[in-house]
């Protein structure tokens, strides 16, 4: 193999290596994918959010349907105030339940939606008031063991 093409090899290698770590760092930083065109905005207000990051998915049934555009903290009703934006291909009923879930034991959180039964849809701007706050495991690991103190303490 003659110098010409061993530097056409490593160059092709250095480029799909560039590529790959690009690839990786926008599906890390959930930039990936074309930004979605026909969009409606909802809101949810939570009196935790835990980690919830702006840009963060917004699932239905395990599917990712949108994405948080804004988390403001509202100083009137001293709840925090979530913005999603949701693709257009996608309606929910008026009686949707909306959640903060995790993605395994300490994965990233995400915005969850269950679809209630109404017939009467959500429309852009809405906001959705039938919502769960995150679960904050560290706030449930110190009930747990407040619990187990106060027990061993009737128990003397």
């Amino acid at each position: 193999m003659n110098r010409t093409a061993l530097d056409l090899w490593v160059g092709l290698f250095v480029a799909m290596g560039i590529a790959a770590v690009l690839f990786l760092a926008l599906k890390v930083g959930n930039l990936s994918g074309a930004a979605l065109s026909d969009t409606y905005t909802l809101q949810a207000r939570f009196d935790n959010i835990g980690g919830l990051k702006v840009r963060g998915p917004v699932k239905s049934a395990g599917v990712v349907v949108g994405r948080i555009a804004n988390i403001r903290f509202d100083a009137e009703r001293y709840e925090a105030l979530v913005t999603m934006t949701i693709d257009g291909r996608y309606r929910f009923p008026r009686d949707t339940f909306v959640s903060i879930y995790t993605a395994g034991l300490l994965g990233e959180q995400y915005v969850g939606l269950d679809a209630g039964g109404d017939e009467r849809m959500l429309q852009a701007g809405d906001t959705v008031s039938k919502t769960q706050s995150a679960v904050v495991l560290e706030k449930l690991i110190g009930q747990f063991l407040f619990s187990k103190a106060s027990e061993s303490q009737d128990a003397k």
